[in-house]
């Protein structure tokens, strides 16, 4: 069987809880992907009170130090929120998203606790794994956000 990659790139992966002094290559990742911006206000300060508030923030860290992925879950109480799920362009296809999103859920199923999250219809890769996963539509709802008070 030929070798693809996948694997060799797996096992060089740890999956660990995030550290304050993480958040540089986070919001570099962030960036890279699109998932993060100062427009999200997305700063270690707010990290920091979500995984006080009860959610987590999980790491896929390469054996060489190097941050390839991240899964962001924040807790409203009552469901679990997972965003921020991505990886570095240079390491996607390997299965990264899919170990976040496995542990992720394990977080989620260990607390007993819903697990929620919005992804664009276009991003076709991540429907089909979250999917996978055991995710359903809910079908009739539409997003809408206020990012700044004036």
């Amino acid at each position: 069987m030929k070798d693809t990659g996948r694997d060799t790139v797996l096992s060089r992966i740890i999956i660990r809880d995030y550290r304050t002094d993480d958040y540089p290559a986070v919001n570099a990742l962030w960036e890279e992907t699109g998932l993060g911006g100062a427009q999200r206000g997305d700063d270690n300060e707010v990290i920091d009170r979500s995984l006080r508030l009860g959610g987590k923030m999980l790491i896929a860290q390469l054996d060489d130090g190097r941050i390839a992925g991240t899964s962001w879950m924040t807790f409203d109480g009552r469901r679990l929120h997972l965003h921020h799920v991505g990886v570095s362009p240079s390491l996607q296809g390997h299965g990264i998203g899919r170990l976040l999103s496995i542990e992720s859920i394990r977080f989620a199923r260990e607390r007993n606790i819903q697990v929620k999250l919005e992804v664009h219809r276009s991003n076709r890769l991540a429907v089909k794994l979250y999917q996978s996963l055991g995710f359903t539509y809910l079908g009739d709802y539409d997003v809408y956000i206020i990012r700044e008070h004036d």
